[in-house]
């Protein structure tokens, strides 16, 4: 038999043991409560990455999805420019050809018409006499263009777009500038001397630009490209560090094109967000 005190300090071993084994117990519940936690949080840090990457994407496409909107908007923009080109072309060469059609009737006797008679003053005896030169009448000429070896106005002017397009801004200036010497009074001419400027503005040639844009004001002052114009050499202004110049040339559009998509850029330049 166990002395007693044997057993006493036996019993208190067991009863020291059994909380000391609890708390190991909980100890463990809550390192693996822990580690789940741990996990959860590794995989909303994932999740999170791979929605912020997600989200990138998505702008990155949106951008090129705008991109591409405004490539098309322009390219619809040259198409009808150059419709337009093509038409005033056939326009031309038909009231050129009409003026032919009429001219050519009154030529032909002149050119044509024998002598009937042999006379003191033919050249040759029993030869046809020399056709008359009647004064006042000259052979009718075709209409000079202004230089014969221009390209037609439609081909010229997409040429100098398309060289535009491209990035090719020296070469669509020397284009545009050509267009504006051989046809300075077309339905395009203001648009070739607008695009000169935004060839100058793309070269970063801010000065020039306003040139070009300042030309366009006194040479087209009706054109329908004047509040692009106006709208445009305000942000060659800005470029150029004078912003209360570029000021007033937004006030100007604002309020004379409100509608136009030049006024409502121009209103975003003078109410930023």
């Amino acid at each position: 038999m166990w002395p007693r005190p044997i057993v006493i300090s036996g019993a208190v071993l067991c009863l020291a043991a059994a909380p000391a084994f609890a708390v190991n117990k909980d100890i463990e519940r809550l390192e693996i409560q822990i580690s789940s936690l741990q996990g959860q949080l590794a995989d909303l840090q994932r999740a999170s990455e791979d929605t912020l990457r997600e989200i990138k994407r998505l702008n990155e496409s949106l951008a090129d999805q705008s991109a591409t909107m405004r490539r098309l908007v322009q390219d619809r923009h040259v198409q009808e420019e150059a419709i337009s080109a093509a038409l005033k072309d056939i326009t031309d060469r038909m009231a050129d050809l009409s003026e032919r059609m009429q001219t050519a009737p009154a030529a032909s006797p002149v050119v044509t018409a024998p002598a009937t008679t042999a006379g003191p003053d033919t050249g040759l005896a029993g030869g046809p006499a020399a056709a008359p030169i009647t004064p006042g009448q000259p052979a009718p000429a075709a209409p000079a263009a202004p230089n014969p070896q221009a390209p037609a106005p439609r081909e010229l002017y997409t040429q100098a777009y398309a060289d535009y397009a491209r990035g090719n801004y020296d070469l669509a200036i020397q284009e545009y500038s050509e267009y504006l010497r051989n046809y300075p009074d077309t339905d395009l001419s203001d648009n070739a001397q607008y695009w000169i400027g935004e060839c100058q503005y793309s070269k970063q040639k801010y000065a020039e630009a306003i040139v070009a844009w300042d030309e366009l004001l006194r040479q087209y002052p009706s054109s329908d490209k004047l509040p692009d114009a106006r709208f445009k050499k305000g942000m060659a202004l800005e470029k150029l560090g004078r912003r209360s110049q570029a000021l007033l040339e937004y006030r100007f559009v604002a309020e004379r094109f409100p509608n136009s998509e030049a006024g409502r850029k121009a209103r975003e330049k003078l109410n930023p967000r």
